[in-house]
């Protein structure tokens, strides 16, 4: 099928005026020369790749971590009615045999693939290899040491699903998990109380993302720098951003992107199962959470993850001054290549699947479509 008079996000990070076909659930051509009479006109929308966040817990009064394959498909249902089309489910801090049964039903659901739903491109391991002081809204009951062979049988067990583990550096052990845990998947420095010299190992050793920046770990100190500036200052790093308007606030948002550059931001929800319910009590890694006017919290008042999804926190960043091309690209090329899966999706290009979003100018979404298939 063939689509006409579209404005669309091509692999260049801007938009270009044109054409485009799909062809078995792929895009095949893509600005071709001519087009058929039949092709579908959509009147100048704006084409963007479906997004792909990296870490997000859940939504829908469900939780990866519940380790239930229906309420993971739940999940998947609404994040690709979102425009969020490939996900990594992210996990917590929680016992080893907890996990292993949530990335069990990762494994099968990416295996069975059903149509309709977001694709699920991998796992982010948050957890439990972290700090007790910058623990967050991770359970502090079940914090661990870094231990490879405890990660490798998690990876092995989900089918080599583990795109993304997170380390806090300055436990013991950090360096060599990092060095040989980089093997198999990205490794990100995440609730870290590391300090500069710290930070700068891991990095060194072979971690090339930070989760969530500015949020569980220390801030910039011109005497203390730090993670941020260890990870600033290493091109091979990218950073995650939770852009809801709650967790950082625009003035960062605008100074990561300028630290960092477009190229290496990868915007996340860190969605947790409050994400597209209403305001009440919900649970998140054996903890309450408390949901009131969009913000989740714990009962001691610390903020916990999001309630709301990356395709908001996408428009959300542009409204804060961030360029569309450059909000577009955290969302979807940069998040795809930090999960190693850049060559299935992420961008519009012959050969990937053909998950795009068809957006009005202010990029309020008008159509999601999953394999060339519409919603």
């Amino acid at each position: 099928m063939y689509y006409k008079n579209a404005k669309i996000y091509t692999q260049d990070f801007r938009f270009q005026a044109g054409a485009f076909s799909v062809e078995n659930g792929r895009f095949a051509e893509i600005l071709p020369e001519s087009v058929p009479a039949d092709a579908v006109d959509l009147q100048g929308a704006y084409v963007i790749p479906g997004l792909v966040d990296v870490h997000n817990h859940g939504n829908s009064g469900r939780d990866f971590s519940d380790g239930d394959y229906e309420g993971l498909k739940t999940m998947a249902a609404y994040l690709g009615r979102c425009g969020v089309t490939s996900f990594a489910p992210a996990s917590m801090t929680l016992p080893y045999d907890v996990l292993a049964k949530a990335f069990a039903t990762a494994k099968r659901l990416k295996e069975e693939a059903p149509a309709g739903l977001s694709r699920l491109m991998g796992i982010q391991m948050e957890g439990p290899f972290f700090s007790e002081k910058k623990k967050g809204a991770q359970n502090g009951a079940y914090l661990r040491d870094p231990d490879f062979e405890a990660f490798q049988a998690l990876e092995e067990g989900c089918g080599g699903l583990i795109r993304i583990v997170d380390v806090a550096p300055e436990l013991p052990g950090s360096v060599e998990f990092i060095e040989r845990a980089k093997t198999l998947c990205t490794v990100s420095v995440a609730h870290t109380d590391a300090n500069y010299e710290e930070a700068k190992a891991a990095f060194d050793a072979g971690a090339t993302h930070v989760t969530h920046l500015y949020n569980a770990m220390p801030g910039i100190h011109h005497r203390k720098p730090g993670v941020i500036p260890a990870a600033a200052e290493n091109d091979a790093v990218r950073a995650e951003l939770i852009c809801d308007g709650l967790h950082v606030h625009p003035a960062s948002v605008r100074l990561a992107f300028r630290m960092f550059g477009a190229h290496r931001m990868v915007l996340i929800s860190d969605a947790l199962r409050c994400c597209g319910m209403p305001d009440g009590e919900y649970e998140l890694g054996g903890q309450q959470v408390f949901l009131s006017g969009g913000v989740a919290r714990l009962a001691d008042g610390t903020i916990a993850g999001s309630a709301t999804n990356l395709f908001d926190c996408m428009t959300r960043a542009i409204s804060f001054g961030i360029a569309p091309e450059d909000a577009i690209r955290a969302a979807s090329w940069n998040p795809a290549c930090a999960l190693g899966t850049q060559d299935e999706v992420g961008s519009i290009a012959p050969g990937k699947w053909a998950d795009f979003v068809v957006c009005g100018p202010d990029f309020t979404r008008k159509q999601v479509l999953i394999g060339g298939q519409p919603l």
